[in-house]
């Protein structure tokens, strides 16, 4: 069989005409250089200023992100809208204020600790107590050899959820981190509603 070395006319005219009736997708940009002939290469882009060589022997520089992407639960709390007295409020942050019950959750697996924790707070209620305080502690510090962020303290990030859950969101008026001397970020102070 003889090989064919290119088109003959006849195909060259077919192709051209169904050339002429095809629009092109992505036109052109009348300012992008076109490519020099025979390279199929594009010029190279002029380097970006904002990035410098690194150079070895030097520190890679820290990241500015942390694992971590939800707020401490701290922040999370002084976010709220103080929805008590503002005077009581301020004197019970700076730990003016005496907790009139306790409840320490230490050592607790979070099946023991929320039912002990509606337990305390519905009976301290019925007591006609207003601020009582939740030890939570802040929880181990484990090894985070991982790109997964592994949350220490699962007792102090649940309990403010479970306060915010029923039974317990009807009874609870706010939820505070506690002051240094009643625990700091390892307690809460809870301050409840009346009884009517």
């Amino acid at each position: 069989m003889k090989r064919r070395r290119g088109l003959s006319e006849e195909d060259r005219e077919l192709w051209s005409r169904v050339a002429a009736s095809t629009h092109a997708m992505h036109p052109k940009q009348p300012d992008a250089p076109a490519p020099a002939k025979g390279n199929l290469m594009p010029p190279p882009k002029a380097p970006n200023p904002a990035l410098r060589a690194f150079r070895p022997g030097e520190n890679a520089p820290t990241p500015k992100t942390t694992h971590d992407l939800a707020p401490p639960i701290g922040e999370d709390l002084a976010r709220q809208p103080v929805a008590m007295d503002r005077k009581a409020h301020r004197a019970m942050t700076r730990g003016k204020l005496e907790p009139e019950a306790r409840l320490d959750l230490h050592g607790m697996t979070l099946a023991e600790a929320h039912p002990r924790l509606i337990r305390f707070v519905l009976s301290s209620q019925d007591r006609g107590h207003r601020l009582i305080l939740i030890i939570t502690g802040k929880g181990k510090r484990a090894q985070d050899d991982g790109p997964i962020p592994v949350r220490t303290g699962i007792l102090r990030h649940q309990v403010p959820q479970w306060l915010r859950l029923p039974p317990l969101a009807s009874v609870v008026l706010q939820v505070t981190e506690a002051h240094l001397k009643h625990g700091g970020s390892g307690a809460y102070y809870i301050y409840l509603r009346r009884l009517r």
